[in-house]
């Protein structure tokens, strides 16, 4: 059986880049990418996959743009000297022996959804997803695993219901309760993390916590009602789009040890 390798890759390279205090500049980049490429060939030696994907965002508006204007609004840009060096890094990968992935109008977070749900379906072996990205850890409820590449540990259903007090299949219904300020995803006014955990811990899925909304009288129960719409909304905005056309194949993804 294989052993598929996603890795978040401006997950990876966002954060080493922030990691040092020094002030943007070409230099800054070409150490953090350098520090980047190094992580990746860890994460390769450690995990030990038979196919790898790095998949990076592409920039620009997203589906997700379309649905909602505000998306990611208070996001901020990706420095200019990190975004001007992607393209090098990008080929410095290709000739390590990788195929990155970056499309238009999708995140990578909907390319790793694609190629880890049609891995698992296939069933292909283990799925391994490289990112601390909260998106991704839904995918637990398939059957793949998240490792943080930065702390060295795994992300399973139990470190799941501990961190957010629901299990991975719930998260995109947590997400939408409570929103999410990092993309600028509105959720529920009131609703925080505990009240959407108990939420649905209590009701299941959305639609009962919405069916049961009319007999809530509390501040929650009034919010619920008023902002359906929103709610709603946000639940498309997070959940991740598994029917991307990716353009690679297996054998463009195997990795050559």
């Amino acid at each position: 059986m294989g052993r598929l390798l996603a890795i978040d890759g401006l997950n990876i390279v966002r954060r080493v880049y922030e990691a040092s205090p020094e002030p943007d500049s070409d230099l800054k980049a070409e150490i953090a990418l350098r520090h980047a490429l190094n992580s990746f060939r860890t994460l390769i030696n450690g995990h030990e996959p038979t196919h790898v994907l790095p998949a990076f965002d592409y920039g620009g508006t997203t589906w997700r743009h379309a649905l909602y204007g505000g998306y990611r609004e208070a996001r901020a840009p990706m420095p200019a000297p990190l975004r001007a060096a992607l393209p090098g890094f990008y080929a410095k990968l290709e000739t390590f022996g990788l195929r990155p992935v970056s499309l238009p109008e999708v995140e990578a977070d909907d390319v790793i959804g694609t190629v880890v749900m049609r891995w698992l379906k296939q069933e292909r072996g283990e799925a391994v997803v490289a990112s601390t990205d909260k998106d991704l850890h839904c995918l637990i409820a398939h059957g793949a695993l998240v490792w943080d590449h930065f702390r060295s540990e795994w992300h399973d259903h139990a470190w799941v219901e501990s961190k957010w007090g629901v299990p991975p299949a719930q998260l995109p219904d947590l997400l939408a309760l409570m929103g999410d300020a990092t993309d600028s995803i509105p959720g529920v006014s009131k609703v925080g993390l505990k009240t959407a955990a108990k939420l649905l811990r209590t009701y299941g899925t959305l639609d009962a916590i919405m069916a049961g909304a009319g007999i809530l009288k509390d501040a929650v129960g009034e919010a619920l009602r008023k902002e359906r719409e929103m709610l709603y909304l946000s639940r498309q905005l997070v959940e991740l789009k598994t029917d991307v056309t990716v353009g690679v194949s297996w054998n463009m993804l195997a990795w050559e040890r």
